[in-house]
């Protein structure tokens, strides 16, 4: 008899006996204890929610005897970014009366709230689909928040994208009662809303659901603002005479990574197929199934999609994805990203109405004494009752605003000392980093509390140079997960050690090409010096109009260690 059966990961087993995500976080919920057990933790995160704990207080708790001071970060679904002022307004709310006041813009368009207690658990999720948001699928082994370019536009194009975006997020969503049996009850009663009778079934995801985390993005040629080669599955819109004819999709992209498994990369999507709109989104369902069916199990470390299309090559993956589908698929047309626009500033959407980007330096809105976002934020929904969309660089969109009204705007921003776009410099605007501490349980090291600092000491550096209209992305996480996409960019620092860094170069701001490892273990205290001397380098060595990605590939680590050693300084 054979004894090769393979013996899969501890937390299979828990999505298998969970009843369909249904665990027993309700009965949790009806404790006293300020915190849940193993296994409930992993499958909140299902219903888009992490169980976390400030680390700043973890050594003054363990001096005076206590344990951990534990809360829950929720995130929520919200296709494309998009989002109306009544609901930022209900989310800024919500942030302040149950969360820690601050609100966080995610890299994939969404919002997350920090803070919350285990408590105010239910009441937050609620709260959350009463306007008519959701939290299901935000994290968890199921398919994510689908990006799509936020550009508001008049035209045909970005329209019909938009609708792919809501009709795949629906399509690939989970079937499973549970959500709304543990969340949206009547705070009064404590009766269920929406029963859950009947046989639970979940015709794409299964009982066990996938393998690990999914992401999807959707994108145009000439402007990839979602990072469509880091998605599991990236479909690019191909336009003809004003019209989508179809989408070259990309398949096993993916940014984690755990240094001391060799067997652990970041990947870059590979484009696999082009299909026709009407064969869109039962291609994307196959390929999940795909991975539902074919996906490591056992190992968690090596479970994503790109470990699946690397191992197979994809010319297998995709005639497997035939075989789910039912049809043969065409090949990929030449078309392939060649334009990035982050959509800051103003911008004219072809209908007589203007957005404007406003950046938002990591996504974290808030109040203190020198800015005031939250404030900022709410005047400016008050006012104009404007669409507000999200960006995959953390920043919002204002939509709809009159040409009369532009001022009206920018003076609702200014009042409230927030830095216009336009007084941004560069490197700030294309910078962004992941939360990091003190909240997530990951991060070994500095990222949202540290890059705003290393941004303020490299913009004088980059001005005596003559870069400083430069665009290229510096990108920071305080570990090796890749939650802020740091593998494809120029420059990237991804916590290694507790103050020290791993020193990223030669991927771009268009986002399809890797970096490579520059330097390791950087301490933090030198690694503002250490991209100061890699600026310099590509000052005195640039060939012609190269960006600063495309010179760090084209001369090497090493000869790049040496160029930066060698030239001037500012």
């Amino acid at each position: 008899m054979s004894t090769d059966t393979p013996k899969l990961s501890p937390l299979e087993s828990i999505k298998e006996e969970s009843n369909f995500l249904h665990g027993t976080i309700d009965e949790e919920i009806a404790q006293g204890a300020d915190h849940f057990d193993k296994s409930n933790i992993q499958l909140l995160k299902f219903h888009g929610t992490y169980q976390q704990d400030d680390r700043d207080k973890r050594a003054e708790l363990k001096k005076a005897g206590g344990g951990k001071a534990f809360s829950m970060m929720v995130r929520l679904r919200i296709p494309g970014g998009r989002i109306s002022s009544d609901q930022m307004l209900s989310m800024l709310d919500l942030c302040e009366e149950l969360g820690n006041s601050t609100m966080k813009i995610t890299t994939r368009q969404t919002i997350q709230l920090h803070g919350v207690l285990k408590s105010d658990l239910r009441p937050t999720i609620k709260r959350i689909n009463d306007i008519a948001l959701s939290t299901l699928a935000a994290c968890g082994d199921v398919n994510r928040n689908i990006m799509c370019c936020p550009a508001k536009r008049a035209d045909q194009v970005h329209g019909e994208m938009e609708r792919l975006t809501d009709e795949l997020t629906e399509a690939m969503a989970p079937r499973t009662p549970a959500y709304h049996e543990l969340w949206l009850t009547d705070s009064e009663s404590g009766e269920k809303t929406l029963e859950g009778g009947g046989q639970v079934v979940e015709p794409l995801y299964g009982a066990t659901y996938l393998p690990r985390k999914f992401k999807m993005g959707i994108a145009l040629p000439e402007d990839n603002c979602i990072d469509i080669y880091t998605q599991d599955i990236g479909l690019l819109a191909i336009v003809r005479d004003g019209k989508i004819t179809g989408y070259n999709v990309l398949v096993g992209g993916g940014m984690g990574r755990t240094p001391s498994a060799e067997k652990t990369y970041p990947a870059l999507a590979k484009r696999m197929a082009f299909v026709t709109p009407d064969q869109t989104i039962g291609v994307c369902q196959a390929i999940l199934k795909v991975q539902r069916d074919n996906g490591n199990r056992e190992d968690r470390k090596v479970a994503r999609m790109k470990y699946l299309v690397n191992d197979w090559g994809v010319e297998k993956f995709r005639t497997e994805v035939e075989r789910y589908f039912g049809e043969s698929l065409a090949d990929c047309t030449d078309d392939d990203v060649h334009g990035f626009d982050d959509h800051m500033g103003w911008q004219e959407q072809g209908d007589g109405k203007w957005s404007y980007g406003l950046n938002i330096e990591n996504g974290r809105l808030y109040d203190n004494d020198a800015h005031q976002l939250k404030a900022a934020m709410r005047a400016v929904c008050h006012q104009f009752k404007t669409e507000i969309r999200m960006t995959g660089h953390q920043s919002v969109i204002f939509t709809d605003i009159e040409e009369g009204d532009k001022e009206k705007l920018v003076d609702l921003i200014k009042q409230n000392n927030v830095p216009l776009t336009e007084e941004t410099s560069t490197v700030r605007r294309w910078s962004m980093s992941c939360v990091a501490l003190p909240t997530c349980g990951l991060a070994i090291t500095e990222s949202e509390r540290r890059l705003p600092s290393i941004i303020d000491s490299l913009e004088q550096p980059l001005a005596k140079l003559g870069l400083d209209k430069e665009r290229f992305t510096i990108r920071m996480t305080g570990c090796p997960n890749g939650c802020a996409r740091p593998y494809n960019a120029d420059l990237a620092l991804v916590g290694k050690a507790k103050e020290k860094y791993t020193l990223f170069a030669g991927g771009g701001w268009l986002g399809n090409r890797m970096a490579y490892i520059y330097k390791d273990l950087v301490p933090d205290n030198t690694v503002v010096d250490e991209i100061i001397g890699i600026f310099a380098a590509f000052k005195a060595n640039r060939n012609g109009d190269e960006s600063l990605g495309e010179f760090c590939t084209r001369v090497g680590k090493d000869d790049l260690a040496v160029m930066a050693a060698a030239a001037p300084r500012p």
